[in-house]
């Protein structure tokens, strides 16, 4: 039986390298560990990994994630709190980006972003005190209910 001690990194296919390299470094806030042929580009999210992401362009007539067939459904990086998801919420709004939902998982809360090749992006924290409140009811002051009544 093989038994990896963590997952090392993850690769993805995008269409345009410098667009995907300027959404992962100025809104999830990733540093450029190493380009490779102008084609490639590798992040880490801090100094004790070599990398945990990399980009690979493929070209702009690719086609986008599909959620009907097999393949990735998100990446999840995690936040130190509360206060670092509200944070990211703003930069979020603030940049134009896509959101694709709000995870309430117990004591555990994620919001779903989008990133330039609609890839899926869960930026969640722990956030026990909240258990019981919607994220998204945090993260916009609007309720489920109110929300669904135009609120």
């Amino acid at each position: 039986m093989i038994k990896p001690r963590k997952l090392g990194h993850l690769v993805i296919r995008v269409r345009d390298v410098q667009r995907s390299e300027e959404f992962y470094t100025k809104v999830l806030g990733l540093e450029v560990k190493h380009r490779a042929r102008g084609t490639m580009v590798f992040f880490r999210s801090n100094h004790e990994v070599d990398h945990d992401l990399a980009i690979s362009q493929i070209g702009e007539d690719a086609a986008g994630p599909d959620p009907d067939r097999v393949g990735l459904y998100h990446m999840a990086w995690e936040l130190a709190g509360m206060d670092e998801l509200k944070d990211a919420y703003k930069v979020v709004v603030d940049n134009g980006v896509g959101i694709a939902g709000f995870g309430d998982h117990g004591d555990v809360k994620g919001l779903y972003i989008l990133d330039p090749d609609g890839i899926e992006i869960e930026l969640y924290a722990e956030a026990p005190e909240f258990e019981n409140t919607p994220l998204e009811e945090i993260l916009t002051g609007k309720s489920r209910q109110g929300a669904a009544a135009g609120q």
